[in-house]
């Protein structure tokens, strides 16, 4: 399972590239341009709080007395471009796990967030999720996740394994042949027409997929 990331950053550029560097970590990411939107969000309880402490209608500091109330175990990390000793202290005061003053380097906020939610979950961190298209894929928990319905997708064991052949494989020619092995093992005898009725059921579930047609030989998954 994937943490989801509530970002709250009222410069456009800036909240765009936060936002793209956090999801290459595979992270879900919503944005938010002022407080009050997220304000309106603080009952869904993401994993973690990126908060601007300067915010065009209600400042950070309100939001992380309104987010601590609604559950004070939800971790926050500030951002400001203010005086950085008083905006750390008082955020401390009022609940903030980490803080960061600009400018400062997108990968550093990366890695300050990549071990807040390491201290604070556990070990729910170090199972890597990959991203593909529209897909979170947790492999070790044999789970993906369709991020524009943030919800799993039913796989059978079979579909899910030939999406992680192919997914391991990416941009690679796979014959009929090889994916029967890889999949049924080596003690299957039926038609290897069976590949093709699996990747028709997988195509179906998962639209965002682009799994290629080679004629004469196999399937091939692309970016």
């Amino acid at each position: 399972m994937s943490y989801k990331i509530y970002l709250v950053e009222d410069d456009q550029n800036l909240n765009d590239i936060l936002g793209s560097y956090l999801e290459k970590e595979g992270w879900e990411v919503e944005n938010f341009l002022e407080g009050k939107s997220a304000r309106e969000k603080i009952i869904n309880e993401p994993d973690l709080w990126i908060l601007d402490i300067m915010l065009p209608d209600i400042d950070g500091f309100q939001l992380i007395s309104e987010i601590k109330k609604q559950n004070e175990n939800t971790p926050v990390i500030f951002i400001s471009a203010r005086d950085a000793d008083l905006d750390r202290i008082i955020g401390l005061e009022k609940g903030s796990d980490d803080y960061l003053a600009k400018p400062f380097s997108p990968r550093e906020l990366v890695i300050r967030v990549r071990n807040l939610l390491k201290r604070v979950y556990g070990k729910k961190e170090s199972a890597k999720i990959y991203k593909y298209n529209n897909y979170l894929i947790d492999i070790s928990g044999r789970r993906i996740r369709e991020k524009t319905k943030n919800q799993d997708i039913e796989l059978t064991t079979k579909e899910f394994d030939l999406f992680i052949f192919l997914f391991n494989n990416l941009q690679k020619a796979l014959s009929r042949e090889q994916i029967i092995k890889n999949i049924w093992g080596d003690n299957y005898y039926g038609s290897d027409r069976v590949v093709d009725d699996l990747i028709r059921r997988l195509r179906k579930k998962m639209p965002a997929i682009k799994i290629e047609t080679v004629y004469g030989h196999g399937y091939r998954m692309v970016e």
